[in-house]
Order: structure tokens, then C-alpha cells, then sequence
């Protein structure tokens, strides 16, 4: 249980460090983004961009969700449903600010990208740490 609840903290803090830093590199990389960004009157690929970013957020946060769980737990599926509800009041209060498809987009994502996030983790047996992996033997 500790361990679990210590995945779900650590992937919270892995998705808004990815979202923070990434976000930072629109506002340098990509011109106007920064002028566009107080009052959120971003371009068509400024919002791709913010999506993809909320993406790789959510597949970053549920790989190391899913690295630090147990193996084969919904822990990175209860990470998606923890950053769902914490940002079903942001986009509520930003609603006319964007158009629907980009809500959609953003909130019906995060749930099954965390949980994918966790599966690119695991190898073909599902182990993911070391200890977990059957010893091999020589048989030499």
C-alpha cells in the first residue's frame, strides 16, 4: 500500500515536472508563444503543442507510476483518474478560452495515457525490477 501511494505521489511530481519544463521550452522555442500565453490566445499549433505536452506528461507519469507500483496494478490507472478530476475544474473555468475538441482531447486522454505510460515499462513478462525476473542458469 505504501508503495503505491508513494508511486501515485511520485507520478504526480513527474507530470507537472515534464508539463513545467516542457511548457518552458514552448515559451522559448516557439515564437509568440510566451505573448500568447498570459492571455491564452494561442495559435492552432500552439494548442497541438500544449496537448502533446499534456501527452507526454501523462505517459511520463504513468511509466514511473508503473516502475514504482507493484507489477500488474491499476495504481497508473488511478494516477489518470487523479489528474482527470484535478483538471475537470481547470478546464471548466477555461472553457470559453478553448474549443471543445481541445477539452476533449486533453481530459478523455490523461486516464488511458498514464496507464500507457506504465505498460511501455514492463517487459513481455511484465517484470519490471530486477528482483522480480527469474534467475537464469548456465548450463554449461
Amino acid at each position: 500500500m505504501k508503495r503505491s501511494v508513494m508511486a501515485l505521489i511520485l507520478g504526480i511530481v513527474v507530470w507537472v515536472l515534464v508539463a513545467s519544463l516542457l511548457n518552458r521550452g514552448l515559451r522559448v522555442g516557439l515564437t509568440g508563444y510566451a505573448a500568447a500565453e498570459p492571455t491564452m490566445t494561442f495559435t492552432l499549433g500552439m494548442k497541438v503543442a500544449r496537448l502533446i505536452i499534456g501527452a507526454l506528461a501523462a505517459l511520463a507519469a504513468g511509466a514511473v507510476t508503473g516502475m514504482l507500483a507493484q507489477s500488474r496494478t491499476g495504481v497508473p490507472w488511478v494516477l489518470g483518474i487523479i489528474l482527470l478530476v484535478a483538471f475537470i475544474p481547470v478546464h471548466i473555468h477555461l472553457w470559453t478560452k478553448f474549443p471543445i475538441w481541445y477539452h476533449l482531447t486533453f481530459l478523455l486522454t490523461l486516464v488511458p495515457l498514464a496507464a500507457l505510460g506504465a505498460g511501455l515499462t514492463r517487459g513481455r513478462s511484465g517484470k519490471i525490477w530486477a528482483s522480480e525476473v527469474p534467475e537464469r542458469r548456465n548450463t554449461i
